[in-house]
């Protein structure tokens, strides 16, 4: 029962600030510093983009037309965007699939590469590990490393 009641101690009242030089808690400055953005009423914190008064990167940067993503001052193109596509998943999906012909279609059918409404999606073949199956692709751009592992492996690239 006595441990539930408060230190007669801790019950003291703060000094409220800002309310006259008589008031023992600042009267001038109020515990705000002296000038700048901090001691102006309705500052909490400065904004994300916020540098310290330098020119931002984002107007420093420039600019493109067109609207990427809901964005309408884009810093970077609305159009390409390069695809990597690992040689080894090509020659798995050849294998899953029975077939020894891969098209773009058969990439974007099994996931392997996803076309958005918005970008134009330049996917090329890259060589990431030696291969065994026999594949013919058509119609995607492959590396030379890669085209020269497909015909290693008795494949070939046809345009």
């Amino acid at each position: 029962m006595l441990n539930n009641l408060s230190s007669p101690k801790s019950t003291r009242k703060s000094k409220i600030i800002g309310r006259g030089m008589g008031s023992g808690v600042g009267g001038h400055t109020t515990g705000r510093g002296l000038s700048g953005a901090t001691a102006r009423t309705g500052y909490q914190y400065p904004r994300r983009t916020f540098e310290g008064g330098q020119n931002p990167l984002s107007r420093r940067l420039p600019r493109y037309r067109g609207d990427v993503r809901g964005i309408t001052r884009a810093f970077f193109t609305a159009g390409q965007r390069n695809m990597p596509i690992k040689l080894s998943s090509v020659a798995e999906l050849a294998e899953k699939l029975s077939k020894t012909e891969i098209t773009l279609q058969d990439l974007v059918q099994a996931g392997v590469v996803s076309l958005r409404y918005n970008k134009i999606m330049k996917p090329k073949i890259l060589l990431d590990k030696e291969i065994t199956t026999k594949i013919i692709i058509k119609g995607i751009p492959t590396s030379k490393s890669a085209k020269a592992a497909i015909e290693k492996a008795g494949g070939s690239i046809e345009e």
